[in-house]
């Protein structure tokens, strides 16, 4: 079901809201700026986000195909959310689960993962390891 969800950057600078169906599942990736962020998403569509304050604090980081648009909070450095652009679901924000308010850690626990071989280009596959992801 649909929730609106509001979340931050660890400072507080940047502060969003999204609108997430928590019951789908949530990814986690092993591609190499993923793997060393430690980003987990939860997707919402095109409509679904709203960046509240702080657009004037993210940086922007592009690598690689230069699809996918990583925002960092350029005070604390955490990753609030990305913008995919090229996906199946065509524009898509992928929300950093740990940024988001008044979700326990127990609720956190439950949530469904999806491993992706981000690292091999095979988005619609898990990697042969993922334990640590």
């Amino acid at each position: 079901m649909l929730q609106t969800y509001q979340g931050s950057c660890h400072c507080g600078a940047v502060r969003f809201e999204a609108d997430l169906d928590l019951s789908e599942p949530t990814y986690r990736c092993n591609c190499s700026i993923c793997r060393r962020t430690r980003f987990w998403p939860a997707v919402a569509r095109e409509g679904g986000f709203r960046l509240l304050a702080g657009e004037q604090e993210l940086t922007q980081y592009l690598f690689n195909s230069r699809k996918n648009q990583h925002y960092f909070c350029r005070h604390c450095g955490v990753r609030p959310f990305g913008i995919g652009t090229e996906t199946p679901i065509g524009k898509m924000y992928g929300v950093n689960l740990g940024c988001l308010e008044g979700i326990s850690e127990e609720e956190l626990s439950r949530l469904a993962i999806v491993h992706v071989d981000g690292m091999h280009d095979r988005w619609d596959s898990a990697p042969a390891f993922c334990g640590h992801l």
